[in-house]
């Protein structure tokens, strides 16, 4: 048993050896990898050092609340949200009712204004001509005084009869200075041009017809309908409350705030990448339109006073307008967040 086994052990093929890489190729792959890692840290940071990213960023739109311009019930509803809507097209109607009483309260004004004037130009004549009459009177008057007198030299009057062609011609006198006075307060009446009471209840007038108008809301650009579940039938429409809003098609933009260490590094022009968290899968080329005139807490209700005591520094940003490259092919809705990447020309 035991020649067995030595035999069985000395006839069993021995195993083979790996055979080793040499020497220099080990040294090679070992280096390698290094300068790999190297290279590839590199060209990151050169590559991140011409870029600067914010995922501070927005979708932003123009959004306008469509309120109504007089008060009034509602008594049609011509949209809903998500409706889309061209510029001029109605929204809703408001009970035309009173604003049309007014209107013909208006015209009834206007109206009486007009009568009066042309009744002030009818007495402004009619005076003309009572003085045309005071003059032909007080001459025939001054005639028979002057007759008077001649016959009172050569006594074949009495002295009586002159009296009375004296008081005569007096009272003519007294006739047309009342004749000139009616007319020139007939003349201070009539203003030059158009009458001011006239002007007063035309205007009136206009005022009356635009409230009227103004009962029909239509819509002041192209855009999308939201926000409109205040606006039912019976609703009462308050002047300067919103009732609606607007939102402003094909004219999206990104709002992204920059640190401040990067803003000067920015200049409009430069390129863009955009990416939205909506759609990751997608990025949206545009470039830098403008860069904000100051930090956002500048423009905040209540902006930071730093002149205490307890002052920190904290990194302010500052907004910058990002522009789509051409209409981008997603449907984009204001607010959704994006991540900006900016090009810069260093």
């Amino acid at each position: 048993m035991n020649k067995m086994q030595t035999v069985t052990a000395e006839e069993a093929p021995a195993t083979p050896k790996k055979k080793r890489l040499p020497k220099k190729k080990r040294w090679g792959i070992m280096l390698a990898i290094p300068l790999l890692l190297l290279a590839v840290g590199i060209y990151w940071w050169i590559a991140s050092a011409s870029v600067v990213e914010t995922d501070n960023a927005a979708v932003k739109q123009d959004i306008v609340a469509v309120s109504a311009q007089v008060n009034g019930p509602i008594i049609e509803v011509a949209v809903k949200n998500g409706d889309r809507v061209r510029a001029g097209q109605l929204l809703y109607r408001i009970d035309p009712a009173p604003f049309e009483v007014a209107l013909e309260e208006a015209e009834a004004r206007l109206a009486a204004a007009r009568l009066q004037t042309t009744q002030l130009r009818t007495q402004a004549s009619g005076t003309g001509a009572d003085i045309v009459g005071a003059q032909a009177d007080l001459e025939i008057q001054q005639r028979a005084l002057s007759r008077q007198q001649a016959l009172l030299k050569r006594g074949f009057t009495t002295r009586a009869a002159y009296d009375d062609a004296v008081a005569e011609v007096r009272k003519a006198e007294t006739v047309l200075a009342d004749a000139r006075a009616r007319s020139a307060n007939a003349g201070a009446a009539l203003a030059p041009g158009e009458q001011p009471s006239v002007a007063q209840a035309q205007a009136a007038v206009d005022k009356a017809r635009l409230d009227l108008s103004r009962t029909i809301v239509r819509a002041p650009m192209a855009g999308s309908i939201a926000n409109a579940d205040r606006l039912q039938v019976g609703q009462m429409a308050v002047q300067g409350v919103g009732m609606l809003s607007l939102v402003r098609s094909n004219a999206a933009w990104i709002e992204a705030n920059f640190k401040e260490k990067d803003v000067g590094r920015i200049a409009p022009g430069q390129k863009a990448k955009i990416k939205l968290d909506a759609y990751p899968h997608t990025a949206f080329q545009g470039h830098v339109e403008s860069v904000g005139a100051g930090t956002g807490s500048e423009f905040a209700i209540l902006p930071a006073q730093n002149a205490n005591g307890n002052w920190v520094k904290v990194t302010q940003r500052v907004p910058i307008r990002i522009a789509f490259d051409g209409k981008p092919d997603k449907p984009l809705i204001a607010g959704l967040s994006a991540t900006a990447t900016i090009t810069v020309d260093d």
